[in-house]
């Protein structure tokens, strides 16, 4: 990618409709929140800590609070292994699956819906059993319909009116038809050649999933002959979606993976089969993360800064920056579960292993903004499709908004959250530029560039908004980028795996240390981090 004028890059919008809408969104109050990236940059910045103020011991210390890190203290917690702390940067767990509230409102601060998980992942179906959201009738699993995504469910603003589904359908020609019938096959032949799971359980690749790996996504369609601008629009926003970049960037397995893993992809007037169901809550995944942190009381230590794992003969022994009494505090225990993201475990795995650097030199991560925004009372809307949980409006940076308030039963519409989403992973500079613009852009330049993006479907949304809160991850996902490896993810080579017990194989080990976190599956989905996790407790 060529980078040209750095403001230009971050919004995609004119420069004189984000002046208008800076005028029109002067009344909006906010700024940053939800994470504090200060305490993480000590780690990179500062070069000398105290020596321990105190020691604690555990039999088990987990590094890390995400999705990870909480699935493995709930399998040490079932395993009825209770001797165990968990370390958390932040003021509370979750990683990318955290909520908060805006105005009284709850909303996501990250991950908001789960697929409902298929056979391959029965450790995330154990996981809803176990919180009530599935239960077996008759013989049968029935979810609790309170938690389904209600209808409708997605909707797309293009040619000046909301369509149902995000596919772009109204008004598109045939040739654009015979697009999209064409991938529909190609799609289902991969499905047919290969398996495609959900967990990936890093297992080696089939023929066809191998030549996919190797090559970007885009380099596939162009392989293909697949050049429609709709089609290509519609699979560029699926991919920066789930992982934060475009088709250009992201690995043709990447691509195919996202359709076949799931139902495929249907063309329009096809027969298709049931639209996929989904959970989702008012704040988004972190209705699981804080059931999960709940049970672990004063186990769950947060504002702990990790600064150093070492193991040796007999145990390892964990540094942590306790930030709330500012004092340098070590942890001493039988082993160690590292559920960070590699580039920071990297960084504080004392002796690093060689897997574990090769690994932190190849993984690339996307930045993304988060945006709940209040409104105080609904937005009139355009023609077409009513509106729909997942909005999203067709040829813009951002990836539409969710609604907060779209599961509730209340009859009467009125102040709800918009949650909106923006993956920078592709701007011009690549990942790093998005990470600076995320760092040096004031809140009310997003604020104004989100605006002005939503206005071509809401005009009205700047007077009905109160308030703008933002969240910032430098580095949200690890991106799933092409390689000649012949595997998917970032797991070291086999006979490392081979220290373990047999029912321990599908997780990584090294010495006293397990490692767990979903950067090791090279992309971030809760499936991925909650298995992995799993793997390491059990």
């Amino acid at each position: 990618m060529r980078r040209r004028s750095f403001l230009a890059a971050a919004a995609p919008v004119p420069l004189w409709a984000c002046s208008a809408a800076a005028d029109s969104a002067a009344h909006i109050t906010g700024g940053f929140t939800g994470n504090d990236h200060a305490r993480g940059h000590q780690l990179r910045d500062r070069k000398t800590w105290p020596t321990p103020a105190v020691t604690h011991r555990a039999h088990t210390v987990i590094v890390g609070g995400g999705v990870a890190g909480l699935a493995a203290a709930r399998a040490l917690r079932l395993r009825e292994q209770d001797d165990f702390v968990l370390l958390e940067l932040e003021d509370r767990a979750g990683g990318n699956a955290r909520g908060g509230t805006v105005g009284g409102i709850a909303c996501p601060l990250g991950a908001h819906y789960l697929p409902l998980p298929s056979d391959d992942a029965p450790e995330v179906q154990d996981l809803l059993e176990e919180l009530g959201l599935r239960q077996r009738v008759a013989g049968r699993w029935q979810y609790d319909e309170r938690h389904l995504c209600h209808s409708p469910q997605e909707r797309l603003f293009f040619n000046g009116a909301w369509q149902d589904g995000l596919l772009p359908v109204h008004g598109v020609g045939e040739a654009t038809l015979a697009q999209y019938r064409r991938f529909a096959v190609l799609v289902e032949q991969a499905r047919q050649a290969a398996k495609w799971t959900i967990p990936t359980r890093n297992r080696p690749l089939d023929t066809v999933q191998r030549a996919l790996v190797a090559i970007t996504f885009i380099a596939y369609l162009d392989q293909n002959g697949l050049d429609d601008p709709q089609l290509r629009w519609y699979l560029d926003y699926c991919c920066r979606d789930d992982y934060g970049t475009g088709i250009a960037t992201v690995s043709a397995w990447a691509g195919i993976h996202y359709f076949a893993s799931r139902h495929g992809f249907h063309a329009p007037g096809a027969e298709t089969a049931e639209r996929e169901g989904l959970l989702t809550w008012p704040e988004g995944n972190a209705w699981l993360t804080r059931r999960l942190a709940a049970p672990l009381g004063d186990r769950l230590r947060t504002g702990s800064v990790v600064l150093r794992v070492a193991q040796g003969r007999h145990g390892v022994e964990v540094d942590a920056f306790n930030t709330a009494k500012q004092r340098v505090e070590r942890w001493q225990a039988q082993q160690a579960i590292v559920a960070l993201p590699i580039f920071i475990a990297a960084r504080v795995v004392e002796g690093v292993p060689d897997f574990l650097r090769q690994a932190a030199q190849r993984v690339v991560y996307a930045p993304w903004l988060v945006a709940n925004i209040h409104l105080r009372e609904p937005l009139r809307d355009r023609p077409g499709a009513a509106p729909s949980w997942d909005n999203v409006v067709y040829g813009t940076q951002g990836l539409g908004y969710v609604d907060a308030m779209h599961q509730s039963l209340h009859p009467v519409p009125g102040a709800t959250v918009l949650t909106h989403y923006r993956a920078l992973g592709d701007v011009p500079g690549g990942p790093a530029a998005g990470r600076r613009q995320l760092l040096a852009q004031p809140w009310t330049y997003w604020r104004d560039t989100i605006v002005a993006e939503l206005a071509a479907a809401h005009p009205d949304l700047a007077a009905k908004a109160t308030r703008m809160e933002l969240t910032r991850y430098g580095h949200a996902m690890a991106i799933p980028l092409p390689s000649n490896h012949g595997q998917i993810g970032l797991w070291p080579p086999q006979n490392l795996r081979k220290q373990l017990s047999k029912q321990k194989q599908l997780a990584l080990a090294y010495g006293r240390l397990r490692f767990a976190h979903s950067d090791w599956a090279g992309y971030s989905i809760f499936e991925e981090a909650f298995t992995l996790g799993h793997w390491a407790g059990a």
